[in-house]
């Protein structure tokens, strides 16, 4: 079901066709291709029913091999051509993580809603500002949670806790290993005023899917920290990054996240996610299950019944898609609500500004 799986950087999911709207009923633009990710956001559009109509990137080589996968995208020479069409409902885009805010605001302000890749936002300025545009316009700005939102089983476990397979949650931990492929990387990977800090871009997955098992609709920080351990050549690069935070009921988390995944791996990163109920425990292993099955999405539940492992890649499909595009359409918010979004990016760039470095 998904490709790229050495390549985190390019790692795009595929799912199903599972459309919510007619043909061109939604039409989409898409206005940055600075990082793969976009590939995964269109990925899912474009199953849920939405046209990829055109796309803009400064690079020609982008717009080329973006056009290999989406030959139905019409290359423009700027964004303003797409925000200028009245039919194009949303701008989808993947800039550099510091331009994602003012790209954003920008659409927002031309009426469209935005989908960019996280983190939408590298500091606590840039959030207050796009919260202001977002009152004012009344569009909607989306995050691209991707570590959530599109693995099933992920959203599988999400199930299993809406079912109240392991009671009250109380605990979350969650580690996202990622490979470096330091050679492969753009400029502005290595620049923390571009990419903001390894807590706010890679952290921000997990304080999301931390919000979302606990049902918390706040939190603490109570410790976060960073260091660069082995990579000197690049001073600015955080290669380490970790945090504890306490929700508004009372459920804890800790998380880390680096770039130390070994290359022996089979994927970009053995990503997993950790979950304590009061009447039992979940583990995710998203993209891998080490030297027994290099396939993804596995699930263990453990509760008062015993032990279950679920295999669910190609089972739960992506509804995260089909539900923002209607969210769109009728003004609903059951994708994710914008409280949700701007609360798990807050405290993703709180766990930042507040880190102790590791020297």
């Amino acid at each position: 079901m998904a490709i790229n799986k050495k390549d985190g950087m390019n790692y795009a999911p595929k799912g199903s066709a599972n459309k919510v709207v007619d043909p061109g009923e939604f039409k989409v633009g898409v206005g940055a291709l600075d990082h793969g990710h976009i590939y995964g956001m269109c990925n899912g559009l474009k199953e849920a029913g939405a046209e990829i109509v055109y796309v803009y990137d400064k690079d020609p080589k982008k717009i080329e091999e973006f056009q290999e996968k989406f030959p139905e995208a019409k290359a423009v020479n700027s964004v303003d051509e797409i925000l200028n069409d009245p039919e194009i409902k949303m701008l989808a885009a993947a800039a550099i993580p510091n331009l994602r805010s003012a790209l954003g605001n920008k659409a927002m302000k031309a009426g469209k809603d935005y989908f960019t890749d996280k983190t939408g936002f590298t500091s606590l300025d840039q959030l207050e500002e796009t919260k202001k545009v977002v009152e004012e316009t009344g569009r909607r700005y989306f995050v691209y949670f991707s570590e959530r939102l599109h693995v099933e089983g992920a959203i599988f476990a999400g199930k299993l806790i809406e079912e109240g397979r392991i009671g009250r949650v109380i605990q979350v931990t969650g580690f996202g290993p990622h490979s470096l492929n330091k050679e492969s990387r753009p400029d502005w990977f290595f620049k923390k005023d571009q990419y903001g800090g390894i807590l706010t871009d890679i952290g921000s997955h997990q304080i999301e899917q931390f919000l979302y098992y606990t049902g918390n609709k706040d939190a603490k920080v109570l410790h976060s920290k960073v260091a660069n351990y082995d990579n000197p050549d690049t001073p600015e690069l955080e290669d380490y990054g970790d945090a504890t935070l306490v929700g508004e009921n009372g459920a804890t988390f800790f998380y880390k996240v680096h770039w130390f995944s070994p290359k022996g791996l089979s994927t970009w990163g053995d990503g997993r996610t950790f979950i304590t109920g009061t009447k039992g425990s979940i583990e995710v292993r998203k993209y891998t299950n080490v030297a027994t099955n290099a396939t993804g999405d596995h699930v263990f539940l453990v509760d008062e019944n015993g032990e279950e492992h679920f295999e669910v890649n190609g089972k739960v499909g992506f509804p995260f898609f089909g539900e923002m595009i209607l969210d769109c359409i009728n003004g609903t918010e059951n994708a994710m609500t914008q409280e949700h979004i701007f609360k798990a990016q807050e405290l993703c760039l709180k766990c930042q500004e507040e880190a102790i470095v590791i020297d």
